[in-house]
């Protein structure tokens, strides 16, 4: 499906696959890409969070305050992503110990959030500040042809792979997602791991947002606004499913890689901005579809 797309803008707009397209492609991939990351592991134990966007935008906004107020960057950006952390395990709590929906907990966390973000700026933007450079160059520096956000998405990439994959915990996840009752049974706790994936998914979305501002130079208090809707598609794009234990992070990034492309690729052909909603519908339709299908197939094969 990746390829099919790329192939298919290229045939609209050569320009497509230009080495500075290819360039401005990277460039937004992991600001998607990482927040995915998180979504998907959360969505593989069972659970969602539609406030990632607002994290998403609240996290660059309590970054650029802090260091508004003289605090050092490097703390800023630590602090604004432990605050971060603190919203998911929030999101746990109320999820998990009160028993609320995760739809309906992280919906009205999505709302809070965003307005605690409006109530802070104003509607404005926050200027950015050039004692904060040290921090863009380490999240977002040139490197060649790409950013130093790119090879922080592989390593991210690289580490929660090899969790899921490779780890204990990891197998807990698709456990927990799958049959909890069962998993319980077991011995495993899933409440523990569905509050672990709750406090990544909002740490992720945290530095996610800090990556665009930085990359941006601008702390907008719009940013992150749908963004919650492109994870959980580019999730189950990648293979995710939404009743939860299946999934992986590496569809994960074939998921946020075909969004970014459609975007871009709907860009050069000169299409409205509202056509790319339509097409990540279709394609997430047509995702589900084959999802089902195959989902079908193996069940009766055992």
């Amino acid at each position: 499906m990746l390829g099919a797309a790329a192939l298919a803008f290229y045939m609209i707009s050569p320009q497509f696959l230009s080495i500075d397209n290819i360039q401005i492609v990277l460039q937004i991939v992991p600001e998607l890409g990482i927040l995915v990351t998180g979504v998907t592991l959360l969505m593989i134990s069972g659970e969602f969070d539609l406030s990632v966007g607002s994290v998403f935008a609240l996290c660059p906004i309590i970054n650029i305050m802090l260091i508004s107020s003289g605090w050092n960057v490097y703390l800023s950006a630590i602090s604004a992503l432990i605050a971060c952390c603190g919203i998911g395990a929030l999101n746990a709590a109320v999820t998990l110990k009160l028993r609320v929906p995760s739809f309906i907990t992280t919906l009205g966390a999505m709302m809070i959030w965003r307005g605690v973000v409006l109530l802070i700026t104003g509607g404005w933007p926050f200027p950015f500040l050039e004692k904060a450079t040290s921090v863009k160059k380490l999240l977002v520096g040139e490197t060649g042809l790409i950013r130093l956000s790119l090879i922080w998405y592989a390593i991210i990439v690289l580490v929660f792979w090899i969790i899921l994959e490779r780890s204990r915990f990891g197998n807990w996840m698709f456990a927990v997602g799958g049959n909890p009752r069962g998993a319980r049974s077991l011995g495993v706790n899933p409440d523990m791991v569905k509050a672990v994936n709750f406090v990544i998914a909002s740490f992720l979305a945290g530095l996610s947002g800090l990556i665009q501002a930085y990359r941006l130079e601008a702390f907008l208090p719009s940013a992150g606004a749908g963004v919650e809707l492109d994870a959980i598609a580019s999730s189950v794009i990648g293979g995710a499913s939404l009743a939860g234990g299946v999934g992986t992070v590496i569809g994960s990034v074939t998921g946020a890689f075909l969004i970014r492309i459609i975007d871009n690729g709907l860009i050069l052909a000169g299409a409205p901005g509202y056509w790319f909603r339509v097409f990540v519908g279709m394609v997430l339709i047509i995702a589900l579809t084959l999802n089902r299908i195959i989902e079908a197939k193996v069940h009766k094969m055992r």
